[in-house]
């Protein structure tokens, strides 16, 4: 039951919101047990966000939710995959990405919890 939100600067075309729908949903099997099969995806672009004072250079913010725990060292991996997404797709350097985790133990759908 994962989740990512992504907040940017720019913005984000159809075409570029296809392609990261496309390269999230491979890049979240980086967490065990998870898959596109059951991700949902937000994007919110032209954002004002500031990073370090400063809003002149293209920057985005991420969320990933999960049910359950997710390892140091998968959130290590993921981070650097959803860096090299926004670096090859949007053109925002990794040093203008924040990575949120959130774990959960509680998820709901279609009208039950897990």
């Amino acid at each position: 039951m994962p989740m990512i939100s992504t907040k940017t600067t720019t913005p984000i075309t159809k075409e570029q919101e296809l392609i990261l729908k496309e390269k999230f949903g491979k890049a979240i099997e980086i967490l065990p047990g998870k898959t596109e099969a059951w991700l949902m995806l937000g994007f919110e672009d032209n954002c004002r966000l500031w990073f370090r004072g400063d809003n002149s250079a293209p920057l985005a913010y991420i969320e990933v939710s999960a049910l359950g725990k997710i390892s140091p060292a998968s959130a290590e991996e993921l981070t650097a995959e959803i860096c090299n997404i926004c670096k090859d797709v949007l053109g925002i350097d990794g040093s203008g990405v924040y990575v949120k985790y959130e774990e959960t133990d509680k998820w709901g759908y279609n009208g039950v919890n897990f």
